[in-house]
């Protein structure tokens, strides 16, 4: 007797991205079947149990991918920062407009003057976006309030996403993010307002998944960026690091340090610290949208992570101050053409590795019995035409746990 399913894709060409297949573990004649928003089976067609569902979808030789992840966003603030894309366009610099009180801290202003309910209305349109494009899973980070109200308030916004599209989001808190204007000259002070107030606030209340922090010549220094990990870890939260941007801080070391689930940017990583996310199992996320935005010169450093066996995630860093970008597709355009990484790196970029970077991998990421049943159905050739393409979108339908339009 066949097994019966909520729904069964057959005639696809499947990436399933599964670990331990060559390349992106291709099927060329595969079927996916789900239950209760479950993979029940996911590979050849010819190898399937007996299977039946209500409903069956021909996919007629288009290819599914898992569904898109893209593990480091800032979706949720309130303004924009084109003027100060004006003022970089006419040669100042990134560190110049922060230290004059735009960046980070332009947007804080406005986020704060936001209620809960128009950051989330301001915020939708961006995440429909990566909706569009097959994004099924997306990281969004506080970082923008910076006091105890407003980072709360933040991550509630991002946790309202969630119940207002079907997508899953886990929210990070950032509020090592920036030193408001109200602690100047007192960054200790406010990195003891960050451990011992909004940490455990946001942990009690259930409000973040993940801690992150900027440890940056503009930002913070490891010494304090050490006191938040140790902070997040006693209130049980996993670790994040926006690490080696803009310089070199020696943050991936401290991230490897705590074990966390991934060190960010990292232009400015060298051997050592490589070498620690490697040992320690630290995934590198690459945000080639802030490096062209910034007009960065200095690429990440490729080929050290890869002889190091560091696993490569992408993201779009959506943010209004330098990576205002929307786009999972252009990321892996970009990722390829300006980091030169290959076409199998960046696929897995934006599923499995993005699934390992915000420790998701156990649920989401490839296409394996088990997992959540979140697709990608392409109107495509072949895989590289979906890093290939700028500007394009072949995305034929989304499934997000086992729902299909």
């Amino acid at each position: 007797m066949a097994e019966l399913c909520d729904h069964i894709w057959r005639g696809a060409r499947l990436a399933t991205l599964a670990p331990g297949l060559p390349g992106l573990g291709v099927v060329e004649d595969g079927l996916v079947a789900a239950r209760a928003g479950r993979i029940v089976y996911a590979g050849p067609a010819a190898e399937a149990p007996a299977l039946d569902a209500p409903r069956i979808t021909a996919c007629e030789g288009r290819w599914i991918t898992p569904g898109l992840i893209d593990p480091h966003t800032h979706l949720v603030f309130g303004g924009d920062r084109a003027g100060e894309f004006e003022q970089r366009l006419a040669g100042a610099s990134y560190q110049e407009i922060a230290r004059a009180g735009g960046g980070i801290v332009s947007t804080m202003r406005a986020t704060r003057a936001a209620s809960q309910g128009q950051l989330v209305a301001a915020a939708l349109p961006r995440l429909d976006a990566l909706i569009a494009e097959g994004a099924t899973t997306v990281e969004v980070k506080s970082g923008y309030g910076l006091t105890l109200a407003d980072e709360l308030k933040s991550l509630r916004a991002a946790r309202a996403l969630g119940d207002a599209r079907d997508v899953t989001i886990t929210t990070t808190l950032l509020a090592a993010h920036a030193l408001p204007p109200e602690f100047a000259g007192d960054a200790d002070g406010y990195i003891d307002l960050v451990c011992r107030e909004i940490i455990p606030a946001a942990a009690a209340q259930g409000l973040a998944d993940a801690v992150d922090a900027f440890c940056e010549t503009i930002a913070f220094t490891p010494t304090q960026v050490r006191r938040v990990f140790e902070a997040a870890k006693a209130n049980g939260l996993p670790v994040k690091l926006h690490a080696e941007q803009l310089s070199n801080s020696q943050g991936a070391s401290l991230a490897a340090a705590f074990g966390a689930l991934s060190a960010d940017h990292l232009e400015h990583l060298d051997e050592t610290g490589a070498a620690a996310m490697a040992r320690a199992g630290v995934v590198a996320t690459l945000l080639p949208g802030a490096f062209y935005f910034v007009r960065e010169t200095r690429l990440p450093p490729i080929e050290a992570l890869r002889a190091r066996g560091v696993t490569m995630a992408l993201a779009t860093d959506c943010n209004p101050g330098t990576s205002p970008l929307t786009s999972l597709l252009l990321t892996m355009n970009m990722a390829a053409t300006l980091f030169r990484l290959t076409v199998d790196e960046c696929l897995a970029g934006v599923t499995r590795e993005a699934a390992r970077a915000l420790g998701r991998s156990a649920d989401i990421g490839t296409l394996e019995a088990g997992k959540r049943c979140d697709l990608a159905i392409w109107d495509i050739e072949r895989p590289a035409e979906l890093v290939y393409r700028m500007g394009y979108n072949p995305l034929h339908a989304r499934v997000w746990n086992g729902e299909a339009p």
